[in-house]
């Protein structure tokens, strides 16, 4: 685990690689942003950051990821500026993460590790602290490198564990990977009772509408806004861990489940999307698909397609295209009425919301009712015993009725739903 204080803020250096080799041109509005985020990723992290910078990188060196003149920069500024704690926003190797710790004398982490540490703070249900916990032993266990003396001194085969000969570093592993086994095991029995419960669900039946969008997109407050609910919702990278249900009733008998989940991010962990992917079931089941998009976000078109690429890799391949996928413009109330008129005429499929303001949500609602009116409703006639008033009871809770006709001993209803 990151030997972090959880209450205790250390003062952190926030540095953003800019590798100028890439083909990418990177504007200064795109630097920008991308500062933004790293230290929103540090401060939601519990950490104050006292020094952020970009750094511009010609080319990658294997053994530090940064050059002999930058790292000595770091070290100049890291004394003068008391910092304890270097986040690097670009993804670090086990050697490169151990050197620059032995060169600079401060804890160095990486984006995947400030992220998993942020959403080790936020799980609150069994099922995300096991998930947390399978993405860092999976990080972990990527870094078992010979980085400390311990690991290279070898065990004999006197205990339970160990052969002779095999070293520290090796009981190290197997120790992972037997608690990685059994978190995988215990993220089945989950699986398989979400599994139950969206059966339970077919059977009512309730269609599911899942919240998908980059982290701050405001899912939460949307969500909040639709349901009614006091689901924690704030301005801040990750606010959202663990996926929240509630139904809603759309009119005409029309009832759905709506599912908050957890916001997506550039250059999401792999380790993450694989054990979170028990969570992610709910956005891969779902009957529709909502794309929230931070509509005031200069960078939305980056972010959407970020959470896009986590879709595919997911196995959604081809969903903005898809029938059943919707794309949200969120937080109308931040933009100017001219910027308005241009997002709704560049997509006009889209809807164009705010969840303070309520702003555009009821033409939400109508496009999901209209949906599922015409994918999931078909007139039918039933026969009900008249003696069965339990049954009819049912029906008619469950299902609109057009027409009732009764004799002697049968009710024909003409239904849809």
């Amino acid at each position: 685990m990151l030997v972090i204080e959880k209450d205790k803020q250390t003062r952190t250096a926030v540095i953003c690689p800019i590798v100028r080799k890439s083909t990418a041109v990177y504007s200064e509005d795109d630097i920008k942003h991308r500062l933004e985020e790293a230290e929103g990723l540090v401060l939601a992290m519990g950490q104050a950051a006292v020094l952020v910078c970009a750094v511009n990188v010609t080319q990658i060196v294997a053994g530090t990821y940064f050059g002999k003149g930058s790292i000595e920069k770091f070290k100049q500024q890291f004394d003068d500026a008391n910092v304890e704690l270097m986040v690097v926003d670009a993804q670090l190797s086990p050697v490169q993460q151990r050197n620059l710790e032995k060169i600079l004398q401060i804890k160095v982490i990486d984006r995947t590790a400030v992220i998993l540490e942020i959403f080790g703070r936020r799980a609150q249900t069994k099922e995300g602290k096991l998930q947390v916990e399978l993405a860092h032993l999976t990080y972990q266990r990527g870094r078992l490198v010979r980085s400390w003396t311990h690991l290279e001194r070898q065990r004999g085969g006197g205990g339970f564990l160990g052969g002779p000969g095999e070293t520290q570093i090796e009981l190290d592993r197997r120790f992972l990977d037997n608690r990685i086994l059994k978190i995988k095991k215990e993220l089945e029995k989950v699986r398989r009772t979400r599994t139950i419960q969206r059966s339970a669900r077919v059977k009512v039946p309730y269609p599911t509408v899942a919240l998908v969008g980059y982290t701050n997109a405001g899912k939460s407050t949307l969500f909040n806004y639709i349901t009614k609910a006091h689901v924690f919702a704030k301005d801040m990278l990750f606010a959202t861990l663990d996926p929240t249900l509630r139904k809603i009733d759309l009119g005409q008998k029309t009832e759905v489940i709506l599912s908050d989940t957890v916001g997506f991010i550039s250059n999401l962990p792999h380790e993450l999307v694989m054990a979170f992917r028990a969570t992610l079931e709910e956005v891969l089941e779902a009957d529709v698909i909502l794309h929230i998009i931070d509509a005031s976000n200069p960078l939305c078109k980056e972010q959407r397609q970020d959470v896009l690429n986590v879709l595919h890799e997911l196995g959604l391949e081809k969903i903005e295209s898809a029938h059943n996928y919707i794309e949200v413009y969120n937080k109308s109330d931040l933009l100017a009425e001219d910027v308005k008129k241009y997002l709704s005429l560049t997509y006009k499929d889209a809807v164009m919301v705010s969840g303070v303001s309520g702003d555009g949500v009821d033409n939400l609602l109508l496009r999901l009712k209209k949906y599922f009116t015409k994918q999931h409703k078909r007139e039918q006639t039933i026969t009900v015993d008249i003696a069965d008033g339990k049954k009819l009871a049912e029906i008619y809770s469950r299902l609109e009725v057009l027409e009732r006709r009764d004799d002697e001993t049968t009710i024909y209803l003409r239904v849809r739903g």
